[in-house]
Formats: C-alpha cells, structure tokens, sequence
C-alpha cells in the first residue's frame, strides 16, 4: 500500500510540472490573430527564413511573417508580412533578411526610409535585400584563392611558376 501512495504522489508531481510547462509555453509564445497592417516583399532568395519569423526595426520585434510563396512567372520568393498597424512605413524603406548571429534563425529586418510618402497596409516593399549565404561566401573565397594560386601569370606576362626566359 506504501508504494502505491509513492506512485499516486510522484504520478501527481509529473502531471502539475507538465501543466506549468505547458502554461509556460502558452504565455511566453507571442501568436497574434491577423488584423495588423498587411504587406508583401520580393527577393531572389530567403534562405534559412521561415513562416512565423519575426519582422523587426531597430531590433524590435513589430510583426511576422506570415507566408513564404513562389511567383511562379519570375521564381522570385514573395514574403507576406503581417505588422503592428500603429507602424507606417515610408515608401522607401528597405526589408533585409538578417539573423542574430552565425547559426541563428533569421528574420526580415526593416529600415525605414525618409519619404513622406507611405507604404499603404496591402502594399509592397519594393527595396529589398536578400540574406548572404555563409556557403557561398566561403565557396568564393575559396575559389578565389585557387584562381590566384595557379594558372595566372606573373608582372612579366610569364605563366606563374616558370623559369624566366634567358
């Protein structure tokens, strides 16, 4: 009967350390319904973004993503944003995918601009900036250091490498 009361006590204890987590998770997860000013953005690419990713300016979170799709006449990525509707933006401001750090997730970073002129809510960002590729970034220094190493020619328009001619 004792380790029946020790089961029931440490089966209870799971339960409520469960219930706090998951009241944790609902608390702390910043999920809004629509009814924030609307707007669209082009790039050639949006690696490592996603549904769900934030929107910010000068690092404050404003809004989300809330769809990635595929024009498919140009293949360009269009990005549907969804932000706080207190927030106008200027026609030129510029939408940037940029992440916190090395490995972190990235989010589309907007700068606005200084036009008097605003983006209305349904409008497109027309100045954008796709995010850099940390692979293709070392693909290209890499290439270029092989480039340099062989196959040129040196100030005298001889190949590299070999014997000056007498």
């Amino acid at each position: 009967m004792n380790r029946n009361a020790v089961e029931t006590v440490m089966g209870a204890l799971v339960l409520v350390v469960a219930a706090v987590f998951l009241f944790f998770a609902y608390t702390t997860t910043q999920i809004h319904a629509g009814g924030g000013s609307q707007y669209t953005a082009t790039f050639d690419k949006v690696e490592g973004l996603r549904d769900g990713a934030d929107v910010k300016i000068s690092g404050i979170k404003v809004g989300q993503i809330e769809a990635l799709t595929l024009d498919p006449k140009t293949y360009f990525a269009i990005v549907r944003i969804n932000m706080d509707s207190s927030i106008k933006l200027p026609v030129d401001s510029v939408a940037t995918i940029s992440s916190s750090g090395l490995l972190s997730d990235k989010f589309l970073a907007i700068e606005p601009g200084n036009e008097d002129q605003l983006i209305p809510s349904g409008g497109k960002i027309t100045h954008t900036q796709s995010a850099m590729s940390l692979e293709s970034l070392i693909g290209q220094v890499i290439y270029g250091a092989a480039q340099n190493k062989g196959g040129g020619a040196d100030q005298g328009g001889q190949p590299q490498g070999a014997a000056p001619k007498p």
